[in-house]
């Protein structure tokens, strides 16, 4: 799975939530073998809350840097 385009997403992650860096490279190192968005990674292996999940994907949903 390609990082780059997933930088300003990761930022959010560790700035705003408090995601380990440890966390968030377990769920990329699955992403090869088990692929999904990654919030979805995170929350599958039980290194986000349901709440941290649902402001990820609120700060997607208003994010312009991820949308075409």
């Amino acid at each position: 799975m390609t990082v780059e385009p997933q930088i300003p997403l990761i930022e959010f992650l560790k700035q705003d939530l408090g995601i380990s860096h440890d966390s968030i490279k377990v769920a990329l190192n699955s992403c090869d073998y088990n692929p999904g968005p990654l919030p979805l990674i995170l929350w599958q292996y039980g290194l986000i809350s349901l709440e941290q999940l649902n402001d990820i994907f609120d700060w997607i949903e208003t994010s312009s840097i991820l949308t075409p």
